[in-house]
């Protein structure tokens, strides 16, 4: 069948006319000569009359003008804004929303608010709309339940991780947070929960008002929260109301020294939208820090700015962070379209099934459209990279913009001045977030830096961020009403605090040096007949029947697991104690010091040594020499006399004084070895038990006493493996005194394990009748027991230094702990004879001095005795004979009787050198005569 040309024409002419009408009425239509539509339609949701509101809207509206206005992003496809007004409500944001729907838009950006978006989230995921936020803070909205949501402003998870970092830098442990409850206020706060809970820290008050909550509502509230113990206060609601709350804290003489105030990013979005800052809205903000989400300044950024004052449609002078966002999402909506429709992407909508049937209803839901292509433009939207007025726009698996980053600011005077940043890659620095991407990340808490803070008060001094409540209520002490050792704490019926004791006065002076009053009562734990269990008393301050226990409390790693310990006042440690006697000594004792072989050789050496002194002396010294008789008793005198140092004889020669040197120095240490060795055995200890430490003891089988309600038991059950059937709970030191006197064969126990103050007292009460073995085989204290996070337990700490240093905690301690004292240990519980092991080097030494020394005197005395001639005296009066006979009849050493080297040895020295001079004379005279 043919066509009438003219026809066609005029047929093709009214279809472009059509599709050029209906575009204009919002309508996108597809013709089958372009697949790029001319017109695409997209949507706002924004409260118009709000502080966000007022920022964004001329934003959205430049941002869409500049895209129109630039061929190089869509080409010449326009983009139409259909904006619709949220009111400020979840019921009309949520109409206004659907109303969008039924516009065929193909994607909607907004909405600022975070409950509308929760709403809508689930409309755009039944009609496939992707849904772009600038202003839709809530973490909660990052599950996956939300698909075609997607954040292109910062998710409050990382602000609350900001604000979580500044608390820690800061040392704050605990925060009230003040918020609005609703999706964002709530679901800000559990995350700040979570954050606070990884730095050890947490909200101890949630303080929630409902949107849109009288100025007598807020009121009563603040008055609630300032009766309690923190003074960090995090302000986590909407910019239109928030700045209500300083007022009305103002008012309350909230805003001093005492207080700390952190906003999140609500208040930088009213303070950067005034242009000058409202003066009346400074004077109540002096002090607050703040963060701001970050942006850098660009360029770009720059030109906006600019550009801003030419706007139209703005109605303030100046701009939050929020429209930058709204900017760049309509920016980065466009770039993705582009992307979208060049991969020759259709834009259609279809009747979705689902709606047609409205039961009765008078809702037009049939007028929702499902986008077909809605998937395929959000994964689009996904893997688009863009960089903007905001800094980089490329979203993480979570759907959350990559690089999370805020401005830490402080409001002071009338303005506000940055201290900081905080970045999710190097958390606080002073460094701009841009700079530190380039450089490995740096997490350490050194690197974590901010500049100097003014606090409410125009303080630069950090506030304590805590006082005591001021409700009346007293601080609830437990203290344990002990049965035995009442010196450490007992009850007291005659003081008006109720208990007394060692813990009690060392409390009591740590809390009077704290700069801050404590008010107290004390508890009493037990009912005095046995000692209470101190693990439940710990517990129980952990699960807040008490706020802190006072006592002597020892510190373990199971119980600082449940609650926190201030500095130990006490040093501690388990020992053993037991029974000893007194060893009864004979009367042959004197001989015990040293073994028989021992004793032989000493004897040896002292015979050897005189008898080597002797020969080193005789012909020099005339107290050696005389009858034989004579001089043997000389060489016993003298050998036994050393022992004393009283020998009356001087040596005079050099090899004899450096023998008896020697001998001395070895006589020295034998003395003091055997008087020291003596001295033990007859002063010696004897075990009753055979327990002579830790191990003795855990090889052992015999019974075991430890103090009723101690962590002992604990300790040799489950660390040393020590039998139940073994161990005997004790209640006081009587029940100590009588098991140890009974022994394990008559019921009682072979040994004590307890805490060293506790010995140290039974010591002094039994007059030092049973002693310590071994070392402490802990190492512990005593310490007073807070509640986690309790800031007290810090500055008790800090006052029991102090209490150290000033000697106040010695006093205290000589006050009620000093007793007489016993030795701690069992001297030289086992004493062993000294054998020969132990000297054989000293006499080995004086062995060889003594060789060396008769060896150089022999060798000396040989060499004299070879130029001597025994006949020479008596030859000198007969008629010379000729030297060659004098040769012949002069002796050699073959020739040499034994009779005449002994006779040679006993002259004098004096007499061998005139002879020997004389010989010499008398060989010069006969080689000068003439032959």
């Amino acid at each position: 069948m043919e066509i009438d040309k003219p026809i066609l024409r005029t047929s093709m002419f009214f279809l472009m006319f059509m599709a050029v009408a209906m575009a204009d009425d919002g309508i996108t239509v597809n013709t089958s000569s372009s697949r790029r539509p001319s017109v695409i339609n997209i949507g706002a949701l924004l409260t118009v009359n709000s502080v966000i509101g007022r920022s964004v809207k001329p934003a959205i509206i430049a941002a869409v003008d500049d895209i129109n206005s630039n061929p190089l992003i869509l080409g010449e496809t326009r983009l139409n804004l259909i904006l619709h007004d949220t009111n400020c409500s979840g019921f009309l944001g949520t109409i206004e929303a659907l109303e969008l729907m039924e516009k065929d838009v193909v994607a909607a950006i907004g909405p600022q608010s975070s409950t509308i978006a929760h709403v809508i989230s689930h409309v755009v995921n039944e009609l496939h709309v992707p849904l772009i936020s600038f202003g839709a803070t809530d973490p909660t909205l990052a599950a996956l339940q939300y698909p075609y949501f997607l954040r292109m402003t910062q998710s409050d998870y990382y602000q609350m991780s900001a604000i979580a970092d500044l608390v820690e830098y800061f040392e704050y442990k605990e925060v009230i947070a003040i918020y609005v409850d609703d999706d964002y206020g709530r679901n800000g706060i559990s995350s700040l929960g979570d954050s606070l809970a990884k730095k050890r820290a947490k909200i101890s008050y949630k303080a929630a008002f409902t949107p849109g909550a009288s100025e007598s509502d807020i009121n009563e509230l603040l008055t609630e929260v300032n009766l309690m113990e923190s003074r960090v206060y995090v302000v986590h609601v909407n910019p239109d109301s928030g700045l209500q709350i300083f007022s009305i804290a103002r008012k309350l003489n909230m805003m001093t020294s005492d207080y700390v105030w952190i906003a999140t990013d609500w208040l930088l979005a009213v303070l950067d939208s005034q242009e000058p800052p409202d003066p009346d809205a400074m004077r109540h903000l002096q002090g607050v820090v703040s963060l701001r989400q970050h942006t850098p300044n660009s360029k770009n950024k720059k030109k906006f700015v600019t550009k801003w004052k030419t706007l139209k449609e703005k109605e303030t002078n100046s701009f939050n962070s929020y429209a930058l966002y709204a900017y760049d999402s309509v920016i980065f909506l466009a770039h993705a379209l582009d992307t979208f429709l060049k991969s020759n992407e259709t834009i259609t909508f279809s009747s979705n099934p689902k709606l047609l049937n409205n039961n009765g209803s008078q809702l037009q839901l049939s007028a929702l459209k499902t986008f077909d292509q809605g998937q395929n433009l959000l994964e689009t939207l996904i893997s688009t990279n863009y960089t903007g007025l905001t800094g980089e726009i490329r979203f993480d698996p979570d759907k959350n913009l990559a690089h999370p980053a805020y401005d830490v600011l402080n409001i002071g005077g009338t303005g506000v001045r940055t201290i900081g940043y905080w970045s999710n890659y190097s958390g606080l620095s002073v460094n701009s977030p841009e700079s530190l991407y380039e450089k490995p990340p740096n997490s350490s808490t050194s690197a974590k830096r901010l500049y100097s803070v003014i606090w409410p008060g125009e303080t630069s001094v950090k506030p304590r961020g805590w006082v005591f409540p001021n409700n009346g209520k007293s601080l609830r002490i437990v203290v344990p009403y002990r049965h035995s050792y009442k010196e450490v704490v007992t009850k007291d019926v005659r003081s008006p605090e109720g208990v007394r004791g060692y813990s009690i006065d060392v409390f009591d002076a740590a809390v009077n040096l704290l700069p801050y009053p404590v008010p107290r009562k004390y508890i009493l734990y037990g009912d005095g007949i046995r000692n209470p269990s101190y693990s439940n008393l710990v517990a129980a301050v952990a699960e807040n029947t008490y706020d802190a226990a006072v006592g002597d409390v020892t510190i373990i790693t199971n119980r600082t697991r449940v609650v926190d310990f201030t500095q130990p006042y006490m040093e501690s440690g388990l020992v053993i104690v037991v029974p000893v006697k007194k060893s009864k000594t004979s009367p042959w004792a004197f001989l015990q010091p040293f073994t028989i072989e021992m004793w032989l050789v000493t004897g040896g050496f002292f015979l050897l040594v005189g008898f080597v002194v002797w020969i080193l002396e005789h012909r020099l010294n005339h107290e050696f020499r005389g009858p034989p008789s004579q001089q043997i008793i000389t060489i016993f005198w003298f050998s036994f006399s050393t022992m004393f140092f009283s020998h009356r004889e001087n040596t005079v020669s050099t090899l004899g004084r450096l023998v008896l040197l020697l001998w001395l120095f070895v006589v020295l240490i034998i003395n003091s070895s055997y008087t020291a060795s003596l001295t033990s055995i007859l002063t010696v200890q004897q075990l009753t038990s055979g327990i002579e430490g830790l191990d003795s003891m855990l090889a052992s089988n015999d019974p075991i006493g430890v103090q009723d309600g101690s962590f002992a038991y604990n300790y040799l059950v489950q660390e040393l493996n020590v039998a139940q059937s073994r161990i005997r709970s004790l209640k006081d030191s009587t029940d100590y005194l009588n098991a140890l006197r009974l022994g394990p064969k008559l019921g009682g126990v072979a040994a004590i394990v307890d805490e060293l103050p506790y010995i140290e007292l039974f010591q002094s009460y039994t007059k030092c009748e049973f002693k310590i073995v071994g070392q402490e085989f802990t190492k512990s204290g005593w310490g007073f027991a807070f509640q986690r996070d309790s800031p007290l337990a810090l500055d008790l700490s800090t006052a029991i230094l102090q209490l150290s240093e000033n000697g106040e905690l010695q006093r205290i301690h000589d006050k009620w702990l000093a007793l007489s004292s016993c030795s701690s240990k069992v001297a030289d519980i086992d004493v062993n004879s000294l054998s020969l092991s132990s000297f054989w080097g000293l006499f080995l030494i004086c062995g060889i001095a003594c060789f060396i020394s008769l060896s150089i005197y022999f060798c000396r005395v040989l060499f004299q005795y070879r130029r001597f001639n025994p006949d020479e005296e008596a030859a000198s009066h007969e008629v010379p004979e000729p030297e060659s006979a004098r040769r012949n009849v002069r002796r050699t050493f073959r020739s040499t009787s034994f009779k005449d080297l002994i006779d040679f040895y006993d002259k004098k020295e004096a007499e061998i050198k005139e002879m020997l001079k004389r010989t010499r004379r008398q060989v010069n005279g006969d080689n000068d005569s003439p032959s």
